[in-house]
């Protein structure tokens, strides 16, 4: 299944001469670190469930044992859409031990998304919780398990809620099996075997599979936990989901390659996070620009501090100089990283350059990752002139899941990736991310396709012409914005009517537009094109009325 990952034989040469890439898997990472460290905690959540690594060792191998008996086999990929729960990292580890390939689904998949992303992976177990957060996960998988026909087990994890169907919930699982014994892991892959599939959006619409490897993830986390001098004694916070390749790379793996312990809050909510980073002393934490924007908001108002947070990551939208001033008024140093699920967070901001640099730029890379800024024609562009970012290192995925030619228009044949981001270098080799290319919105460090959500208005009543765009937002980076020209009789149309229309076609919530905006004419190009920059300019005068 995994036949077509896109590796340059020139560059797997120099990466494995400089010893960026060995044969050591994660599960090898892994099996070091609970040597080393048995008795120090990896996964602290909110809910009270502690793991020091010996436990969590021994509780993955349980669930491998499972895995192993269920059929699963080297290269098979085992799917999990859990919340942000200590359960996640076991399972992870499970898949490791058992030479499973990692799959971990969105909690927002509904059943078309679980259906296409699972038959793609050819998905042979899924992990879910019976039910979380107003939705009923259980029978969600059971509505679709027959269209998925690699699916040989469901597995429930019934904390909130009993299972209403006769199906194998994890606790069971780890009270009846016997663990699998070190020499019953899997140690025959590589660290050119792909070890998870994170899903992403893009603009071609639908979910896409990013194949990353062994290597691609431990080398990444390796250098990423170097450049920022962290040591077993570092406690990370995550508030942002594991799916991610901030929360997967960054939190579980990350942390569990040196010994730090990680700490989990399943269902994000300001004071409690603080209080929650105070009890375990957390020196460290990384998500979307909401997280830091509402604790400095609420440490502003209602008072307290992080005496132990010694900064925080921040993605999915360009960081102002000012929120890194007022962070640094509680002592935490905030730090822009750059990247994406293709090209993990490959560019940040150093700690201890974030109060010189003040939100000027997202940083520039890690070591052993190359970073470029060309022209439309491929063509290297100088310092401080705009054009598209391009990296290229031992950590850039090895293409999209069975989707080789979506693959080959982003991956080119050198080994480079093409971002769709616009940035401007400057001669110290930081980068300045000024838009992007793709039609993408980025509402509090997810990516959501603006294509796809401007096909779900086709048919609206009293809508005509319309487009999406992103329209920007102090505090989750984007917002979703519809503009759209009204038909005769239309001419009242309001947001509550396009509200309701996409509920009675079932739309997801995070679909839908948060401002309306009706105008004349929406401005195309020659070949058809929408000229959005005219909207976005049009849009900031509207705002500023």
């Amino acid at each position: 299944m995994f036949e077509e990952r896109k590796i340059n034989e020139k560059q797997r040469e120099e990466y494995r001469r400089l010893g960026y890439w060995n044969d050591q898997t994660l599960l090898d990472c892994w099996e070091a670190t609970v040597e080393r460290f048995p008795d120090r905690e990896y996964v602290v959540d909110d809910r009270g469930f502690r793991y020091t690594y010996r436990q969590m060792d021994e509780a993955a191998a349980r669930v491998a044992a499972f895995l192993v008996e269920t059929g699963v086999r080297p290269r098979d990929t085992v799917s999990y859409q859990l919340p942000i729960w200590s359960e996640f990292a076991m399972l992870t580890i499970a898949c490791f031990k058992a030479g499973a390939v990692a799959h971990p689904i969105a909690m927002s998949y509904e059943e078309k998304e679980l259906v296409r992303s699972m038959n793609v992976t050819e998905s042979r177990v899924y992990f879910g919780p019976t039910f979380f957060y107003k939705t009923d996960y259980e029978n969600r998988i059971l509505a679709v398990r027959d269209q998925i026909p690699t699916l040989k087990k469901v597995v429930l994890l019934d904390y909130v809620k009993e299972r209403q169907h006769d199906l194998p919930v994890l606790k069971e699982i780890l009270e009846t099996y016997e663990p699998l014994k070190k020499d019953e892991c899997v140690h025959t892959l590589t660290g050119e075997d792909v070890a998870v599939i994170l899903c992403t959006s893009g603009t071609t619409g639908g979910t896409k599979g990013v194949m990353l490897t062994h290597d691609n993830v431990r080398y990444s986390e390796d250098t990423f936990n170097r450049e920022l001098k962290l040591t077993e004694e570092d406690i990370m916070f995550m508030p942002a989901p594991l799916h991610h390749a901030t929360g997967f790379h960054h939190a579980v793996i990350a942390t569990m390659l040196h010994g730090a312990k990680l700490v989990l809050q399943q269902k994000y909510h300001c004071r409690a996070a603080i209080d929650l980073m105070n009890q375990e002393k957390c020196t460290y934490s990384m998500g979307a620009t909401p997280f830091i924007y509402d604790i400095l908001r609420e440490l502003d108002t209602n008072g307290g501090a992080l005496p132990h947070l010694k900064f925080y990551l921040c993605g999915g939208a360009p960081v102002p100089g000012y929120m890194v001033q007022r962070a640094w008024k509680f002592g935490i140093l905030l730090c822009e990283v750059y990247g994406s699920t293709e090209s993990v967070p490959h560019v940040f901001v150093r700690p201890e350059e974030a109060l010189a640099l003040n939100g000027t730029t997202s940083g520039r890379a890690m070591t052993g990752i190359e970073v470029k800024v060309v022209d439309d024609d491929g063509n290297e562009v100088p310092p401080g002139t705009p054009g598209e970012e391009l990296s290229r290192g031992p950590s850039v995925f090895v293409g999209y899941l069975k989707a080789r030619e979506i693959t080959d228009g982003v991956l080119d044949d050198d080994g480079w990736f093409h971002s769709g981001d616009l940035c401007v270098m400057d001669e110290t080799g930081n980068i300045h991310i000024i838009g992007r290319k793709k039609d993408m919105i980025v509402r509090g460090g997810e990516n959501l396709n603006s294509n796809e959500i401007n096909d779900t208005l086709e048919g609206c009543p009293g809508m005509g012409d319309h487009t999406i765009i992103g329209m920007p937002d102090d505090r989750l980076g984007e917002r979703i914005c519809a503009f759209a020209v009204p038909l005769p009789g239309g001419e009242n149309l309001c947001l509550e009517d396009v509200i309701v229309y996409l509920k009675g076609k079932n739309v997801p919530k995070r679909f839908w537009p948060e401002r309306l905006e009706l105008i004349d004419r929406i401005p195309h190009t020659g070949s058809g094109k929408v000229k959005k920059y005219l909207l976005r300019e049009e849009l900031k005068k509207r705002m500023k009325g």
